[in-house]
């Protein structure tokens, strides 16, 4: 299979759907999404520009200096808006997801685009979903230091090296390295509460830096992590082979990130089995909340229907909308989910951890205000997303939440994808 960057931009355009019926769109309005992707939604929906808080972008101090730079040497981003009140000494720091570039052509052709250059990123970006200000909108974090931390590695953040002959920085560890110095040095040193959070490739390094997350907020009694659809399976395709394991093998050896993988998951496995969510999470010490789909578009997309493992072309109406798949599709979805269920179980066990696993198409869920706490969000046992991670952060209980089997939840947004 050629080797491509694997963004998680995949048709060019999403319709987000309520439940699993035909929405009329009468009047739309298009905006750009965390990754790029067009998306429409209803007007009921529509999130009016008025309300926005728009947030510039901070470069990274000295980064030349310092090798905190994006793939093409431009230095690494990160958006800060200031808490306030009682907020005012909690912090939340989420990490921007993009998918991961494997290969010299992948990752020169991320250079031009703000995944793998800051020279792209937007000066401004709005707060949204987990990162609001606004009560009504993020009830429990929307006073608090809220930050965003721009992708521009292709490695989730853990590289530390360069390939001189492309001309190629993999950075991603100092980039995060340098913005929580900085931070540290901006007031986070003295946080009484810290979160770590992130979507897709930020979801998963959530989870790979969650011990330093903590040990750099050594001084803070709570400090948690919340990764959101970063519980990338090792899953066989529609083919039987492993599309997703080979990216990621791909990818460690590329970019040369072994060395920066758990070292408590290297004893027993090799470096491309400690790249997967699920061989790490049960032994990150800090409290850590899994937001999955579990019928995750990006997986189902990409990992068990690509292209490459249906030349036939019969996935191509089922991977794009959910509602259109066959039986026997749905059969074979249901086989992810139940293997998605039982990975979490040990995880589950632990007092500490929080899940919400819902039943729906969709990507990402933190940072969208119709997915994270609208009137119409998903919800399982009529519990919110927002209200979910909250009970789970200041421990006022039922955080496990699995979703009965599709297509049972009728509070879903999935995704529809324009082939």
């Amino acid at each position: 299979m050629k080797k491509l960057l694997w963004s998680l931009t995949l048709f060019g355009v999403i319709l987000i759907l309520p439940v699993n019926g035909v929405t009329k769109f009468d009047k739309k309005e298009k905006f750009t999404d965390f990754n790029g992707t067009n998306v429409h939604q209803t007007e009921n929906d529509v999130y009016s520009k008025a309300k926005l808080t728009m947030v510039g972008l901070t470069f990274v101090k000295n980064a030349s200096l310092r090798s905190a730079v994006c793939l093409d040497g431009s230095p690494g981003g990160y958006h800060f808006h200031p808490g306030s009140g009682s907020g005012a000494k909690n912090w939340l720091i989420h990490l921007e997801g993009g998918g991961w570039c494997t290969d010299t052509d992948s990752c020169v052709n991320s250079k031009k685009t703000r995944h793998g250059s800051s020279k792209y990123m937007e000066k401004q970006i709005p707060f949204t979903g987990i990162l609001s200000d606004k009560a009504s909108e993020n009830p429990d974090f929307y006073n608090w230091n809220r930050v965003k931390i721009r992708y521009c590695d292709g490695a989730s953040f853990m590289g530390d090296n360069e390939n001189k002959d492309a001309k190629l920085q993999f950075r991603g560890k100092r980039i995060w390295n340098s913005i929580i110095t900085d931070l540290l040095w901006n007031g986070m040193e003295h946080a009484k509460q810290g979160l770590l959070s992130g979507c897709s490739a930020g979801g998963l390094a959530a989870i790979l830096l969650c011990h330093d997350f903590k040990n750099s907020l050594y001084l803070t009694k709570k400090v948690k992590c919340l990764s959101d659809a970063g519980f990338f399976l090792d899953a066989a395709d529609v083919a039987g082979d492993r599309s997703l394991r080979k990216l990621y093998n791909d990818l460690i050896e590329f970019q040369i990130i072994t060395n920066q993988l758990p070292d408590d998951c290297l004893e027993h496995l090799n470096p491309t089995s400690c790249f997967f969510a699920q061989n790490i999470i049960n032994h990150i010490k800090p409290p850590l909340f899994i937001l999955n789909a579990a019928y995750d578009s990006w997986q189902i997309q990409e990992s068990l229907t690509p292209k490459a493992a249906d030349p036939s072309g019969s996935w191509s109406d089922c991977r794009s909308n959910i509602a259109k798949c066959n039986a026997s599709q749905i059969k074979f979805f249901q086989g992810f989910r139940t293997r998605m269920v039982n990975l979490l179980g040990a995880f589950t066990e632990q007092r500490k951890n929080g899940v919400f696993l819902n039943s729906c198409f969709s990507h990402c869920q933190t940072e969208r205000h119709d997915t994270w706490y609208s009137k119409n969000s998903p919800a399982v046992k009529n519990k919110r997303i927002a209200v979910a991670v909250g009970d789970w952060f200041f421990e006022r209980g039922g955080a496990k939440l699995i979703d009965c089997a599709y297509p049972c939840d009728k509070t879903c947004r999935n995704l529809v994808f324009k082939r």
